[in-house]
């Protein structure tokens, strides 16, 4: 039986969290948007992410925060605000949550936001998270067209944090008659969201344009058109701000970011959107030299993160001993690894290996490359010998998610969620990027996910992360400084206004100069 006072307080915080839905009201602004604010971005956009029910990591966000809108979504200064709903509430046995929708809001080609395109897009979710949210929910009812209730088999306190944060694109709405239309297909060739910019035009591997949506129900965006073109090179990148060419530059490391703190009218906008580190993907292979621990802390050891750091982000990156973003709920701070190369040489010499070992194939994204070959000369100086194999964003993490790389892998996502949301993915057996598990931490997982008590909960995922980092069971690499370049016709980029948060956002508050 729950104490009386802990069902008291949870009930308090449901007051809370109904209240403080019901007081976001639209911003009204009476102006026609004008101008085109250009992205420089430094992947390839990819089909899959103009569709929320694809989302497998964080970047398709940068795409789908200007074309589609959620139920309830991160927004300035909250990490859950309502959007297409006005309010939500949640039953006092934890087992209900029940949207109202917002009146008037509408899809790009007209048609009204209802209940059953809320309905249709849970359903159609097959991202990252499907598994994990579809099983824990019994019923997605329609008691009137203007609310969604959602029925779960038992209670779960992540529920929230999966449909109403940037974890996965459940709770992102398409339009059901649309898409049933033209097929899923068809819908990522010509999307249609209720956010506020509609899709013009995608040239693959060149530019995606998008144009103000004026009926967008929040307010009117300030810019009349938003174009992302395609640049991958670091320097080319740079030297399309500096012409003017782009009015945001996204990624800029290393030398150049030096460079655009030294040049007149640019300036240099670092947030901390995400978390890196190495995935040892045989660890759990007894054959295999990584299910030694002590391999696996030799390999923690002989990194030099502060060197890198310095090099890579100018020192702005924190340097960390866990996987876990620092800023999540009941984060635990684990001791960054030190850099310590004669240490892990002993420990590879116990462990059998005093000359070190071929380690195969070492799988990365392109834009992370010249940070994994660093990491490389570490592990090389030990005897750790890999060789790089890059790969483009949209490949390397279905790739990862499918479990096709084995040796190591440098893997990174966007910071959303909380510890639990973001270990379940990660170090629990059956998670999307995790290549195996262990017996007591799946334990500690299954127990903190039916415990509404905070602090015991706390309890129990601090003991878990404390067991990752004894069983070096990653890594970690930092807490990335994301750093980019802004150049002088911009008045609001929307860099650094949504919390963790690696690209600009909301894009109806982005804004130009006036002349």
């Amino acid at each position: 039986m729950t104490p009386p006072g802990d069902t008291l307080g949870r009930l308090a915080a449901l007051a809370l969290i109904v209240a403080a839905a019901s007081f976001a009201v639209p911003e009204v602004r009476a102006e026609a948007p004008v101008g085109q604010m250009t992205w420089a971005v430094h992947t390839t956009l990819v089909p899959t992410w103009f569709d929320p029910a694809e989302t497998i990591q964080g970047t398709p966000f940068m795409v789908l925060l200007a074309t589609h809108d959620a139920l309830v979504k991160p927004m300035p200064g909250r990490s859950m605000a309502p959007s297409l709903a006005e309010s939500w509430s949640v039953s006092a046995d934890g087992l209900v949550y029940e949207f109202v929708l917002r009146k008037g809001t509408k899809f790009h080609n007209g048609e009204p936001v209802t209940a059953e395109d809320v309905k249709f897009s849970f359903e159609r979710y097959r991202g990252i998270s499907a598994k994990a949210i579809k099983e824990k929910v019994a019923a997605v009812e329609i008691p009137d067209p203007g609310r969604v209730r959602f029925r779960l088999k038992q209670p779960w306190p992540d529920f929230m944090t999966f449909y109403g944060t940037r974890v996965s694109g459940a709770g992102w709405i398409v339009p059901k008659k649309y898409v049933e239309r033209v097929g899923d297909d068809g819908y990522k060739k010509a999307p249609i969201g209720a956010g506020p910019y509609r899709f013009v035009s995608f040239t693959p591997g060149v530019e995606l344009v998008l144009e103000a949506f004026e009926q967008y129900w929040r307010k009117t965006p300030h810019v009349k058109r938003l174009v992302f073109r395609v640049i991958p090179d670091h320097a080319t990148r740079l030297a399309a701000l500096k012409r003017g060419d782009v009015d945001v530059v996204y990624l800029i490391a290393g030398e150049l970011a030096g460079e655009v703190r030294r040049t007149p009218g640019l300036t240099l906008k670092a947030v901390f959107p995400s978390n890196h580190w190495l995935i040892f993907a045989d660890q759990w292979d007894p054959k295999s030299p990584w299910y030694d621990k002590r391999v696996r802390l030799a390999a923690n050891l002989v990194i030099d993160r502060n060197t890198l750091n310095e090099a890579a982000t100018l020192g702005l990156s924190k340097i960390t001993g866990s996987i876990v973003p620092s800023s999540f709920d009941f984060y635990w701070s684990a001791p960054p690894y030190p850099h310590d190369p004669a240490r892990a040489r002993r420990l590879l010499a116990d462990a059998g290996y005093p000359n070190g070992f071929d380690a195969g194939e070492f799988f990365c994204d392109l834009q992370v490359c010249s940070w994994g070959e660093a990491i490389l000369t570490d592990l090389k100086s030990v005897g750790i010998l890999l060789k790089l194999r890059p790969l483009e964003r949209a490949a390397f993490f279905k790739g990862v998610a499918e479990k096709k790389y084995r040796n190591v892998s440098y893997l990174f996502l966007g910071a959303s969620g909380n510890t639990a949301t973001w270990l379940e993915s990660l170090a629990v057996t059956g998670g999307t990027y995790a290549y195996g598990g262990y017996p007591d931490i799946d334990g500690l997982f299954r127990e903190q996910a039916a415990e509404l008590d905070r602090a015991k909960r706390e309890a129990i995922l601090h003991r878990l992360q404390q067991l990752i980092h004894e069983r070096a069971m990653f890594a970690p690499v930092w807490d990335f400084a994301f750093l980019h370049g802004v150049g002088p016709r911009v008045e609001e980029s929307g860099l650094g206004l949504l919390g963790s948060y690696g690209f600009s956002g909301p894009y109806e508050d982005v804004k130009l100069k006036s002349r």
